[in-house]
């Protein structure tokens, strides 16, 4: 994996969406679009609190994408997210068409924190977004930002 200064520069705005979504009482992740020209194009954070579980910020931005790029653009995009993709969010980055997805923590490592804690399993499988799209260039996790991630999901739970 190489990655560089400007993929930590989006991870860290991630990192910082995934903050902001906790400290407004949501699940701590954060996702940036940023396109081939290096421009971010749209960013979000968890929404889910009030009861739609959907509101994920990589499912918004595969729906604003596919509103708002061409498919030559969300080919050549990359999404930054703090977190791997979950098995929805990854299913519809491929459908959509959507490039390169550079994540900081993955989704097993987010399951093992949950049981080191004592926290229930979610009700989706944990499953890697190659597994779900094959087809997808996919970097991750990154050492240098995990363990502020898993600061987040520890507030989180408040393990």
């Amino acid at each position: 994996m190489t990655l560089t200064d400007v993929d930590l520069t989006h991870l860290r705005r991630t990192v910082e969406l995934a903050r902001e979504a906790l400290d407004d009482g949501d699940e701590p992740y954060g996702s940036v679009l940023v396109d081939s020209a290096g421009q971010v194009r749209f960013e979000d954070r968890n929404r889910a609190k009030d009861g739609d579980e959907t509101r994920h910020p990589e499912l918004e931005i595969a729906r604003w994408s596919a509103s708002h790029l061409t498919p030559d653009e969300r080919a050549s995009a990359t999404v930054y997210t703090s977190g791997e993709h979950c098995p929805m969010c990854a299913a519809a980055h491929a459908w959509v068409g959507l490039g390169r997805i550079v994540y900081v923590t993955s989704a097993q490592q987010g399951a093992d924190w949950r049981a080191e804690w004592g926290i229930p399993a979610g009700p989706v499988a944990v499953l890697p977004i190659t597994v779900v799209a094959p087809g997808i260039p996919v970097e991750g996790p990154v050492p240098e930002l995990v363990d502020q991630v898993r600061e987040l999901q520890r507030r989180r739970f408040g393990a």
